[in-house]
């Protein structure tokens, strides 16, 4: 058995991984790190372009994340959270832009408009109303608005293309959203660790278990692919496994894992087979989900940049499995199920049968109704010119109401760390990586509180994220500052280009 130490442990090498072994790298470049991946490359799994469900999440576009209220208003709450952590995302990815820690930003980030387009007199209603109260906010000033079929159609011509005149239809549009390939980021961000010293990469390793010893450090027994083992002894273990998160945690044992359980969600996507087709779309063109589904599944024709390559999308089309990864087992969920989460699980399980056949006649849909459902975002899209492609596996949470005593499912992210500091774990989905660097900072200053707090990590964390410690929704002219500078620094405002030129 070969043995190995390191000060952090990182398990699974996707975008939460390997955003978060930059950050403690930048913060101290002595910090020894292993990263452990299951798979033969980096950012495979959910990370990988084709696999996730999202890029670039801002909440400029994605309805699900402005419910509507009883009264007709809309809660703006989350899409200011969201909108706030993305931001932090692009300080982060600009200030490693300029270190030259990571490529030029057109091969991991570009500009692709976002825009939520509805039709139908209650969602013009609905999106008006969006419209009215997030436009005056700085968060979201540049947005602009539409009902006008001429003006839409100089936004996303593809949609509104021989569509009936007489629809009432509304559209909104911020020109600098972004197209995020996850799996470039990902992969950029391992390749600049490799370089550097105390970093190890240990691919094709799967965690079989994790003990904590009596002086609070973890032993992590892993199986090569040989199916040799291999033990690492690590101060601070990050389980950022996407799906394969929650089984390594109750392996962990820690109380405060106590209670989790997952629903696990599939994806599928229509992909164009035309590029001339393809190349007529230039945006992000999300809609409102269908009744029933889950938020994951908001649909949206979607222009992807993955791997260098332009590719237009539509989708996706939720389904069901009892896999929590695209490249798991039919016996993760039923393997999950612990005695301390039965009642949750079941609970879930009960109240849930709407999504349960809803997820389930998705599966079942014949390409033609999934063409159908195109139809509605391009009036003139032919079956033949798309193909159907799997997507990546979400788990979703469910986890003990504490008002109600019963399980409840939850369709966020949720990081999980010890009271000792000496393990965290991520649950979840949607929004996932757009919000990764956000979510690593919070995980930072809970598990290394006390370097967090001395002046050198502060001044070191202020350097890559410029907003750090303050409220990016309450400082108007901080987020103007910070914008402006992203913008520039990832080249996402062609606008802004052109008027410096």
């Amino acid at each position: 058995m070969t043995a190995k130490s390191a000060d952090v442990l990182l398990v699974g090498a996707g975008a939460m991984s390997t955003t978060l072994g930059m950050l403690l790298k930048q913060l101290d470049p002595t910090t020894n790190i292993i990263m452990v991946e299951r798979l033969d490359h980096v950012a495979h799994e959910s990370t990988d372009g084709w696999n996730n469900a999202g890029t670039g999440h801002a909440a400029y576009c994605e309805l699900n994340y402005t419910p509507e209220q009883a009264d007709g208003s809309v809660n703006t709450a989350k899409a200011f959270t969201i909108n706030s952590a993305f931001e932090v995302s692009l300080q982060f990815w600009s200030y490693l832009v300029e270190q030259n820690a990571m490529p030029s930003p057109e091969q991991f980030i570009n500009p692709t408009p976002h825009c939520s387009f509805v039709w139908g007199e209650k969602n013009v209603n609905f999106l008006r109303t969006r419209y009215e109260s997030l436009s005056k906010t700085e968060c979201f000033k540049d947005m602009e608005y539409s009902e006008d079929h001429e003006v839409i159609r100089q936004w996303m011509p593809l949609v509104m293309q021989n569509r009936d005149p007489n629809q009432p239809v509304a559209a909104t549009r911020v020109r600098y959203g972004s197209d995020v390939d996850f799996g470039s980021v990902a992969r950029n961000m391992v390749k600049h660790l490799e370089q550097q010293d105390g970093y190890e990469l240990l691919l094709e390793h799967n965690v079989q278990d994790l003990k904590k010893d009596r002086d609070g450090r973890w032993n992590v027994t892993l199986k090569d692919k040989n199916g040799s083992n291999v033990t690492i002894n690590a101060g601070f273990v990050f389980l950022g496994a996407g799906g394969g998160a929650l089984p390594l945690l109750q392996k962990a044992d820690v109380p405060e894992g106590k209670g989790y359980g997952g629903f696990p969600v599939s994806g599928m996507w229509l992909v164009c087979k035309d590029s001339e087709i393809a190349e007529q779309h230039m945006a992000k063109v999300y809609g409102t989900a269908p009744i029933g589904a889950p938020p994951m599944s908001v649909p949206h024709l979607d222009t992807r940049v993955i791997n260098g390559k332009k590719a237009l999308l539509f989708g996706p089309f939720a389904g069901f499995t009892t896999k929590f990864l695209k490249k798991g087992s039919m016996f993760d969920l039923p393997s999950s199920i612990k005695t301390d989460n039965l009642k949750s699980m079941l609970s879930v399980g009960m109240s849930n049968m709407d999504l349960t056949r809803y997820l389930i006649s998705e599966v079942r849909q014949s390409h033609s109704a999934r063409c159908d459902a195109l139809r509605n975002f391009f009036p003139d899209a032919k079956d033949d010119d798309w193909e159907l492609a799997m997507a990546g596996q979400r788990v979703q949470i469910i986890k003990k109401d504490p008002k109600t005593g019963s399980g409840k499912l939850e369709f966020g992210t949720e990081a999980i760390t010890t009271a000792d500091g000496s393990l965290a774990a991520l649950l979840g989905a949607s929004p996932g990586a757009s919000t990764a660097v956000n979510t690593m900072i919070n995980i930072v200053e809970k598990c290394f509180a006390e370097r967090m707090e001395t002046p050198e990590w502060q001044a070191k964390m202020k350097e890559m994220v410029p907003s750090y410690g303050e409220s990016l929704t309450d400082n108007d002219e901080l987020l103007s500052t910070v914008r402006q500078r992203t913008l520039r620094v990832l080249k996402l405002d062609r606008e802004t280009e052109a008027d410096e030129a």
